[in-house]
């Protein structure tokens, strides 16, 4: 049944519309990585019945040297294709009852209201996105985002986007193991995994753009370091969060991240990832639904895309 009071209904209604840029904002900026990939203007639309995203895989075959009238190459030069995602769907609730109603008559009292609701909305939604970063794709059964453990993951050689990393060397990301290569993580060994894995994820200047650790690994590179090496970055990817710079190539942060994975650390080339939101649908405000069975207003804010990867050669996971 629809709320006996319209001018509420609308109040909360037009409230509601007002904070969904806000929201969006909110979910981007709490966490280093998604601003970085956002910063990049690789948080891109999504349409169609799913997420495809194009790869380039290989060099264009014909180009070559040649002399004089000598005959060129002409033949057809496969170097693109595509890796498909499915939209994962994610909503919360902003739930008012009768009473509230009653009680938060007038304008001012129901924007406060609200702020309080909508405030704990946002946490919600940005801790849950936060988490869903680092996710595999199954959790929820198979409803959450494919987050770092599918995308870069510990055993590269799985299926992503219908490509699989077993048949295709080019879609593997580096793995550097501590316990494959028989040694102990530690502060004095966590900079020699790192450089391993910066060789392997580089193209000349194509590079990891950020790196995200946990408590564990973080800890580790800033314990290797000398006081006089430790440097912040307070203006790019890591800036607001806590970050030490990696020098090693270039200034790259170190970003402390407490969703991540216990002992894992990921270089990151941003280029190569996408949040695709689904058109019309990331952190979306609904009209207000009233509930069937109970003396509520309830108004939906509503997200759909996943995270997608066009290249995953130029990314490494360090692992344990």
């Amino acid at each position: 049944m629809a709320s006996p009071n319209s001018s509420f209904t609308d109040i909360v209604t037009t409230t509601l519309q007002g904070y969904s840029g806000e929201l969006a904002d909110n979910v981007t900026n709490h966490n280093a990585l998604l601003r970085q990939i956002e910063r990049k203007g690789n948080g891109q639309v999504a349409t169609g019945r799913s997420i495809v995203q194009e790869i380039e895989y290989a060099q264009n075959g014909t180009v070559q040297w040649y002399t004089a009238a000598e005959f060129l190459d002409v033949s057809s030069s496969e170097t693109f294709t595509a890796a498909e995602f499915s939209y994962k769907q994610l909503a919360g609730n902003v739930v008012i009852n009768g009473l509230e109603e009653i009680q938060n008559s007038g304008r001012e009292a129901v924007h406060n209201l609200l702020r309080s609701r909508i405030k704990n909305l946002q946490k919600s939604l940005t801790n849950t996105v936060a988490t869903a970063l680092y996710a595999d794709g199954t959790g929820s059964s198979g409803k959450e985002f494919g987050g770092l453990q599918l995308l870069v993951a510990d055993t590269n050689t799985n299926t992503v986007g219908g490509i699989s990393g077993s048949t295709y060397s080019w879609w593997r990301n580096y793995v550097y193991d501590f316990s494959t290569n028989s040694v102990t993580p530690s502060a004095t060994t966590i900079q020699h995994a790192m450089n391993v894995s910066w060789i392997n994820a580089i193209r000349g200047s194509d590079k990891p753009d950020i790196i995200v650790a946990d408590s564990i690994y973080f800890l580790y590179y800033l314990e290797s370091l000398q006081a006089q090496q430790r440097f912040t970055d307070e203006k790019g990817a890591g800036a607001g969060f806590t970050n030490i710079q990696y020098s090693y190539g270039g200034q790259t942060p170190v970003v402390y991240d407490d969703q991540c994975p216990a002992s894992h650390m990921y270089m990151l080339n941003t280029d190569y990832l996408f949040v695709r939101k689904a058109k019309g649908r990331w952190m979306k405000p609904l009209g207000d639904k009233s509930s069937v069975n109970q003396d509520a207003m309830v108004m939906p804010v509503v997200s759909a895309g996943n995270l997608t990867i066009s290249n995953r050669k130029r990314q490494a996971v360090i692992c344990a």
